[in-house]
């Protein structure tokens, strides 16, 4: 069966935005992610797991990180969630866009650069969730598992949240992953600066289809705002 893209009530524009958005998004998310991997100060938990997973097996951090993606994906059968485009262009694309940037970008860096490296990396990564999940084309997979389990289990979604980025910075920390003051910093500036990205980049859409996905809207897991499904 031939692909097709999802259908639109959108105006032409209007969709080519939210298109150039999301794909510009993820590429951006791949960069953002090999700033910080750079940074080698610390990453984030995710991808001390896929760093940990990368020690253990020798396999690239792209492919791992597009593994870990589709495991995800397949956590979200029993709680019922249901992937968008956007879900699956992540699972599929920021894993090869990160190891395009990691190979554009040097190792062993003077200790000012990786500093610098590390917080634009950040910066990079929430301007990348902005754009991406303004688009509405659905959440990332790690997202859409902790929305869904918020929903199937009424827990609040920092708790939902918590519970799985400790587990897995934990299981990659003990894989190898690096863990440091990057990760600290991660933590404490990604909630902030999506807050302020996603409502940013979100497209505008008519009111017809804002009444049609207000019900499907999902909260962001570092912000708890609300990013609308196609």
């Amino acid at each position: 069966m031939p692909f097709r893209l999802p259908r639109t009530t959108d105006s032409a524009p209007v969709f080519g935005r939210r298109l150039v958005q999301l794909f510009g998004g993820l590429y951006l998310y791949g960069l953002g992610i090999a700033l910080i991997v750079r940074g080698e100060l610390g990453v984030a938990p995710w991808d001390v797991l896929t760093q940990g997973i990368a020690k253990q097996t020798g396999l690239g951090f792209g492919l791992i990180t597009v593994i870990t993606s589709g495991i995800v994906l397949l956590l979200w059968i029993p709680i019922r969630q249901k992937p968008g485009f956007g879900t699956l262009m992540n699972a599929l694309l920021v894993g090869p866009f990160a190891d395009l940037s990691l190979w554009m970008i040097p190792t062993g860096l003077d200790l000012w650069v990786r500093i610098v490296m590390l917080f634009g990396g950040i910066v990079v990564l929430a301007a990348a969730t902005g754009l991406y999940i303004g688009a509405h084309f659905g959440p990332g997979p790690r997202d859409g598992l902790m929305t869904g389990l918020h929903r199937r289990t009424g827990w609040k979604i920092w708790i939902v949240r918590t519970g799985i980025e400790v587990t897995v910075l934990v299981t990659g920390f003990l894989l190898g992953g690096n863990v440091g003051i990057g990760t600290l910093a991660f933590a404490l500036l990604i909630g902030p600066l999506c807050g302020w990205t996603i409502p940013l980049f979100a497209v505008r859409r008519g009111p017809a289809v804002r009444r049609r996905t207000r019900d499907r809207d999902i909260p962001h897991p570092a912000t708890g705002a609300a990013p609308a499904q196609a």
